[in-house]
C-alpha cells in the first residue's frame, strides 16, 4: 500500500527547555528563523507524504496557527511590497493538508501514536519525532525508509550507530544485514531493547525518530501495559509487532541533529546558520573572531 499519512507526536511539555517553553511549544523554537517542526514537516512532504497529523496537547495552539493561513499578515506584507516574505508565509500554509488530534494526558510515545488511530485508519503511515532533524541527505530520511517499506512490505525504523557509552539513551535493535540495491544499509530486525546498559546492548544501532508502521500497531499499543512511569512505550509495541511480521531497520544517509537536547540545539543552530547563503560569510567571520 502507498503511504500517504505522517504522524507527528507533539504533545510533550518540553521541560528540558524551560523557561523558554513555559508559554510556547518546544516545537516552535527556531533554528535560525524557522521553527523546528517545520523542518520535519518539510521532510515529510519531500518524501511524498501528503497528509500531516499532528498530535498536540495543551498550550500547543501556536503550532496550529503556524501551519494555518495568516490573512492579516499576508495583507500587510502584500501592501508593503514584501514579496519574498509573503511567498515564504504562503508556502507554509500550502505545504500539505494538516489536521490535529489531542493527547489529553502525557502517557508516552506509544499512547500519542494511538491517539492518531481515528485519523490514520487502516493504512500504513510514517511517524516523525520532531526532536530529530536530519539534514545533508541526498534523499530525505523518510523517503529512504519508504523505499525499503515498498520493497519488503514490513514496518521500518531508522537507525544510527552511536557510541556504546551513550547507547543507554536509546532503543536499540538486534539485527542482521540483508542485501539491498544502491548500497543501502538495511537490516532485518530480530529484537528491540529499550535503553539497555552498554554491556547488554545487542548492537550499536540506535532507533532514531523516523518510522514506517503498519496499522496493526494500533491494536498492539491498545493492549500494551504502561511501564512503571505509567507510559505506553512504542518500543514495547514494536517488539510485539515484530513477532507478527518481519521488521526492518535502515542506517540512513544524512546527519542527525538532536534538537531535544540543549547542546544539540545549539550545534544545529550554528550549522544551519553556516549553511545559509545570506548569513554564512558574516557568521563564519564572527565565529572566527571569538577568543575561544
Amino acid at each position: 500500500m502507498t503511504v500517504r499519512k505522517a504522524v507527528f507526536p507533539a504533545a510533550g511539555l518540553g521541560t528540558r527547555f524551560l523557561p523558554a517553553t513555559k508559554a510556547q511549544p518546544k516545537e516552535m523554537l527556531p533554528l535560525v528563523d524557522k521553527p523546528t517542526i517545520q523542518y520535519v514537516v518539510e521532510e515529510a512532504v519531500a518524501s511524498g507524504l501528503s497528509e500531516i497529523i499532528i498530535v498536540t496537547g495543551r498550550n500547543k495552539r501556536a503550532i496550529e496557527d503556524h501551519f494555518d493561513a495568516a490573512f492579516e499578515l499576508e495583507y500587510y506584507l502584500n501592501d508593503r511590497g514584501k514579496v519574498e516574505e509573503l511567498a515564504q508565509i504562503k508556502t507554509i500554509s500550502e505545504l500539505a493538508s494538516v489536521c490535529y488530534v489531542r493527547q489529553k494526558e502525557p502517557l508516552g510515545l506509544g499512547h500519542a501514536i494511538l491517539c492518531a488511530r481515528p485519523l490514520v485508519g487502516e493504512e500504513p503511515f510514517g511517524v516523525f519525532l520532531g526532536d530529530d532533524i536530519i539534514g545533508n541527505a541526498p534523499t530525505p530520511c523518510m523517503r529512504q525508509l519508504l523505499d525499503v517499506f515498498e520493497r519488503h512490505g514490513g514496518p521500518v525504523v531508522a537507525v544510527e550507530r552511536v557510541p556504546r557509552e551513550r547507547i543507554h539513551q536509546y532503543g536499540v535493535i538486534a539485527a542482521r544485514p540483508i542485501p539491498s540495491p544502491n548500497g543501502a544499509r538495511v537490516y532485518e530486525i530480530t529484537d528491540l531493547v529499550e535503553k539497555p546498559r552498554p554491556d547488554e546492548a545487542p548492537s550499536e544501532l540506535a532507533i532514531i525518530g523516523r518510522y514506517v508502521l503498519t496499522p496493526d500497531i494500533f491494536g498492539i499499543l491498545a493492549e500494551t501495559a504502561p511501564d512503571r512511569r505509567g507510559e505506553i512505550q512504542l518500543t514495547d509495541g514494536l517488539r510485539r509487532l515484530r513477532q507478527r511480521r518481519p521488521m526492518y531497520g535502515v542506517e540512513f544517509e544524512g546527519k542527525r541533529y538532536d534538537t531535544g537536547d540543549k547542546l544539540g540545539f545549539l550545534k544545529a543552530t550554528v550549522e544551519f546558520a553556516l549553511a545559509r547563503p545570506d548569513l554564512a560569510d558574516e557568521f563564519r567571520a564572527y565565529l572566527k573572531s571569538l577568543k575561544l
